[in-house]
C-alpha cells in the first residue's frame, strides 16, 4: 500500500526500529509541515494510508473529498483534527489506539522539567552567563510547596507520583471520577477549583481538550493564584481563555508560567508575546517527543497499517464505516 507520513520534522520515522513494519509497503515521509489544502491534496493524491503524527495538521471534509485513493488514517491519541464523520461517508477507516492502560512518562518528564526550569529561572541564568554576566536573580525552592494537578488522568497520576521526589504535597480537582481516582491513590482533593488556583504553589494542567474543556481556566482563575505561584501547561493551548494567560503574568498573577502548548503551533512567530516575557519558560511542543516514546508511539501506528492490509482493522473509532468500506485499489 502506498503510505504517507505527515510532519516528521526531524526525518526521525525512518530511523526507528519499528519502521522495518511497513517494509514491503511503499512509504513517504513529509518533513515538513503543509496546512493549505490544495497543497494537501496534490501531494496526498495517491496515498491510501495516511500516518498522522498527533494533531499536527488538520484533516478536514475538504480534503479528504479530495483524497479518492485513502482507505486508511492511522494515529495514536484522540483526534479531534479529523474530520471522522467525512471520513465515515467516504468509506476511510481512522484507526487510533488510545493507549489508555499506559502511562505517559514523557510529557510527566518534561512538566517537571519546566516546573524546575521555571522555579530556578535556568533559562535567564544561562541567557545572563551567555551574555558575559554572573546570576541573574534568585530563584525558589520546591521543597514542601503545594502542586496543583487540574485533571487526573494518565499523565497527571505520574507527575503526581513524581512530586513525592520533591517533597511536595499534591492538590487535585478534576471531574467527579477522577477525584474519586486521586482519593483513592491517597490524594488532597480541592473542595473546589477555586480552591485548587488559590492553594497551589504550582499549578499543572492535565486535561483533553474537548468542547466542555475549551477556555476552561479562565481571567477569574488566574487572579486567584499567587504572585510566587508557577502555571504549567503540558496539555494544550485551547483550555485557557483567550489572552488571559499573558494579561495574568502582565498583572503578576500568577508570577510565572512553563508552556509546552500554544494556540497556533508550529508557532514561527518569534514576536509572539508569551516568547517576550521574562517570566516565561517555553518549549514547542515536545512533550511526547523523545526517542523511546515514539518507539512505542509508531508500533501502534504501523501495527494498525498491517492490521489494515491484512483485512482486519483494529482500533476503529469510527466503527460504521465497516459497513461501507472503500473497495481495494486494483493491484
Amino acid at each position: 500500500m502506498r503510505v504517507s507520513i505527515l510532519d516528521d520534522y526531524f526525518d526521525t520515522v525512518r530511523s526507528l526500529d519499528c519502521f522495518a513494519t511497513l517494509d514491503g509497503h511503499e512509504v513517504t515521509v513529509w518533513n515538513d509541515h503543509v496546512q493549505d489544502t490544495d497543497a494537501l491534496a496534490e501531494r496526498l493524491a495517491d496515498t491510501e494510508v495516511l500516518v498522522l503524527i498527533r494533531e499536527r495538521t488538520t484533516i478536514g471534509a475538504d480534503l479528504l473529498d479530495r483524497l479518492p485513493s485513502l482507505r486508511l488514517i492511522s494515529q495514536r491519541s484522540v483526534f479531534p483534527h479529523i474530520d471522522v464523520e467525512a471520513c465515515t461517508r467516504l468509506g476511510i477507516v481512522v484507526s487510533s489506539d488510545l493507549h489508555q492502560g499506559s502511562p505517559s512518562v514523557a510529557t510527566a518528564e518534561l512538566t517537571w522539567g519546566l516546573v524546575v526550569a521555571a522555579m530556578r529561572r535556568i533559562p535567564q541564568q544561562m541567557a545572563s552567563l551567555r551574555a558575559g554576566r554572573w546570576q541573574e536573580s534568585v530563584g525558589h525552592t520546591l521543597g514542601g510547596k503545594t502542586i496543583g494537578l487540574f485533571g487526573y488522568g494518565r499523565i497527571a497520576e505520574v507527575v503526581a507520583g513524581y512530586a513525592t521526589v520533591f517533597d511536595m504535597p499534591v492538590l487535585v480537582w478534576a471531574r467527579e471520577e477522577s477525584r474519586h481516582k486521586a482519593a483513592s491513590d491517597g490524594r488532597e482533593v480541592a473542595a473546589s477549583k477555586e480552591e485548587l488556583f488559590e492553594r497551589s504553589d504550582v499549578l499543572s494542567v492535565h486535561l483533553r481538550l474537548v468542547p466542555a474543556t475549551r477556555g476552561i481556566v479562565t481571567a477569574g482563575d488566574f487572579g486567584r493564584m499567587q504572585p510566587s505561584s508557577l502555571f504549567v501547561n503540558t496539555s494544550r493551548a485551547g483550555l485557557v481563555e483567550p489572552g488571559a494567560l499573558v494579561d495574568a503574568l502582565r498583572t503578576g498573577r500568577p508570577g510565572m508560567a512553563a508552556v509546552d502548548v500554544f494556540d497556533e503551533e508550529p508557532l514561527r512567530d518569534a514576536s509572539d508575546p508569551l516568547l517576550q516575557l521574562d517570566n516565561v519558560v517555553c518549549t514547542p511542543h515536545i512533550g511526547y517527543v523523545t526517542r523511546d516514546e515514539w518507539e512505542l508511539h509508531f508500533r501502534d501506528i504501523f501495527d494498525q497499517v498491517i492490521a489494515y492490509a491484512a483485512g482486519s482493522p483494529t482500533n476503529v473509532v469510527n466503527a460504521d464505516v465497516l459497513e461501507h468500506l472503500r473497495p481495494p485499489l486494483p493491484a
